[in-house]
């Protein structure tokens, strides 16, 4: 069994005798992890069956301040700080006003977006290949900023329902483009809702501005026989029935934290498949390698059972996580 077909099979909802695995690292957690193994390459290393990708950005994900400086535009006009720990902040909106007159979305054809991509996916070939299309509401509140879309959407809803049709011709624009160019077997979105308690705006909102343009993109992947997997951290279970109807595959990162991850594979196990689970705000920074083993080993008897699952920590792995719970949650992770 390759390993492209370990997480078909998983999502297929078949057991396979062994529960796969994926990891994120931020930029100090990647180091430390390479000094130790003493590797180049984590995802050859640890054998990860799931390779991730993207197109390329004028703004990395992860801009460092000694390469671009203490700030750094994106191609959509945002102003960011840089870090040398994880992605920065968006702190310059480029929307002052709640219009689009005058602004111009970028050109998702531009060459520079799918350089190395095509070799990159005959490199993973036998590994199952995801590549992120973009986001669609957090792209938003980053042109914008948070505050001023929140109360866009009660004060100015054509604006921000114009401002998320355009994002998402973009990222529609950007999928055509990698079906045409790439092999892969899914695509990944972006897209923050939650807060630790609930969605950041009301279900009826998320369902009248966010789920209309989401339908879109999860359409095209489907009609292209791609799979789809959604990243949104914090509490998202009142659109979970929604993402289910829209036909998505893989809910990540489904954070302990924010929700009752063993209910949610009791109500929705049947009908998508859960990528994380693993506590990254008490368990892995802040529990012995004891605990964090029995954690792990706890989610893939839980959560595994009857396929459907792929164990990985809740949220990109940060500073705050000491090396032996790291080393404690892979060997763990491999061991079948």
């Amino acid at each position: 069994m390759t390993d492209k077909e370990w997480i078909q099979k998983t999502l297929s909802h078949q057991e396979t005798g062994k529960v796969p695995y994926n990891f994120m690292f931020s930029p100090p957690i990647e180091a430390l992890l390479k000094r130790h193994y003493r590797s180049s390459s984590l995802e050859e290393t640890l054998d990860c069956p799931i390779r991730m990708n993207a197109p390329n950005s004028i703004k990395p994900l992860y801009a460092s301040p000694d390469s671009y400086g203490d700030t750094i535009e994106d191609e959509f006009g945002v102003i960011w700080s840089t870090s040398y720990i994880d992605r920065g902040a968006p702190i310059g909106p480029c929307l002052r006003e709640p219009t689009l007159a005058g602004y111009r979305f970028p050109d998702p054809s531009e060459e520079y977006r799918f350089e190395g991509l095509k070799e990159w996916s005959a490199e993973n070939s036998d590994q199952y290949r995801i590549l992120w299309v973009g986001d669609l509401w957090e792209r938003a509140t980053f042109m914008r900023g948070m505050e001023d879309l929140l109360i866009d959407v009660t004060r100015n809803p054509a604006f921000v329902s114009a401002l998320l049709g355009g994002i998402g011709d973009y990222i529609l624009g950007t999928m055509e483009l990698l079906f045409e160019r790439c092999e892969f077997e899914a695509i990944a979105l972006s897209d923050d809702y939650g807060t630790q308690k609930d969605l950041i705006i009301s279900p009826e909102s998320w369902r009248r501005f966010v789920k209309p343009s989401l339908r879109a993109i999860y359409d095209l992947a489907k009609r292209k026989g791609k799979a789809v997997f959604h990243h949104s951290c914090g509490n998202v279970s009142a659109v979970i029935p929604d993402l289910i109807d829209l036909g998505l595959d893989i809910l990540h990162p489904i954070q302990p934290e924010t929700m009752d991850i063993l209910a949610l594979k009791r109500s929705y196990g049947k009908d998508l498949t859960f990528c994380g689970g693993l506590g990254t705000q008490n368990t892995l920074p802040h529990e012995n390698p004891c605990e964090v083993r029995d954690e792990v080993k706890r989610l893939k008897e839980e959560m595994g059972r009857g396929g459907g699952y792929i164990l990985e920590p809740g949220i990109t792995l940060q500073a705050d996580v000491p090396l032996p719970n790291l080393l404690a949650m892979i060997e763990e992770a491999l061991e079948q």
